[in-house]
């Protein structure tokens, strides 16, 4: 069956007033915290296959997601990059629609109308974009936090969960059009970016998958995994102990501490510039990160 690019698993099911959960890989998907996030939700709860785009080649340059080959049973097959669609059946409240969304590189407008066609086929009441990115935050305060709300219960929800509202501008991602168009659906929209420390670049961040766990246990009924709570505290750790022993990035910790109060204020004021050697202590990093690449 299809609904707009999608291919759907018939029948179509029928869902208690669902709710989409939605990340977008590679843009705000820092340290794969909403691919952690996300995986943890279907895990949860038995999430069951719901739809893919049916033919993903029409929206994605396979040069650049590269398929991948793998052996199953010693069988050779194909794993092509694609935006993959389940749903999961919480025991109480209502069903979430998981969207993993892969950014397009082409068709991008009719990737978005795609999308909003199958959140109103499937009935769905809100829109949730979640996902990380990196920022000039320390890792010795809590994780902020950012993004905005379209509707009066989101809002409502956005203030209580303690998401800064975003001042963010820049470039940005065609599929924010499902967050600004979806409202006009009768969906809300709400979206909250976890800030991680530009200086702790790992592959798997369970300190940022932790804060966002954290986010979703504010609106659904979700556990956090005790094991992510220690793997995050072993992070922190970690880091405590480089800067200890690193003045250069003590000094970073320091600055970056600074303008995290500021932020998180949110009264308007700049914040405070990063010295010439913070700066160059920054651009090293990132040197030697891309080397390493």
């Amino acid at each position: 069956m299809r609904i707009g690019a999608f291919e759907v698993v018939e029948p179509l099911p029928q869902l208690r007033e669902p709710q989409a959960v939605a990340m977008l890989r590679p843009w705000t998907d820092a340290g794969n915290v909403g691919a952690l996030a996300l995986l943890e939700l279907e895990r949860q709860f038995s999430a069951r296959p719901c739809a893919s785009l049916a033919r993903p080649g029409s929206f994605y340059d396979f040069t650049r997601y590269r398929p991948t080959v793998y052996l199953r049973d010693g069988v050779r097959h194909l794993s092509v990059p694609n935006t993959v669609v389940s749903v999961a059946t919480p025991p109480h409240g209502p069903h979430l629609v998981i969207i993993k969304m892969l950014e397009p590189h082409m068709f991008a407008e009719t990737y978005v109308e795609s999308v909003l066609t199958l959140l109103g086929s499937l009935g769905v009441r809100r829109y949730l974009w979640v996902g990380s990115m990196y920022d000039m935050v320390p890792h010795t305060r809590p994780l902020l936090v950012s993004g905005g709300a379209i509707g009066t219960e989101t809002e409502a929800d956005a203030s209580r969960l303690g998401i800064v509202p975003t001042r963010y501008q820049g470039p940005s991602t065609m599929t924010f059009e499902v967050i600004q168009k979806a409202p006009l659906m009768g969906i809300e929209s709400l979206w909250g970016i976890v800030h991680l420390p530009q200086y702790v670049q790992v592959e798997e961040d369970y300190a940022g998958k932790v804060r966002l766990m954290q986010l979703l246990q504010g609106l659904y009924d979700i556990e956090i995994d005790v094991s992510d709570v220690e793997r995050a505290l072993e992070q922190t750790e970690t880091m405590d102990s480089l800067a200890a022993n690193n003045p250069d990035l003590a000094q970073v910790v320091s600055h970056f501490e600074a303008r995290y109060e500021v932020k998180l204020q949110g009264k308007g004021e700049r914040t405070p510039p990063l010295p010439p050697d913070v700066v160059q202590f920054l651009n090293e990093l990132g040197r030697r990160r891309n080397d390493a690449a």
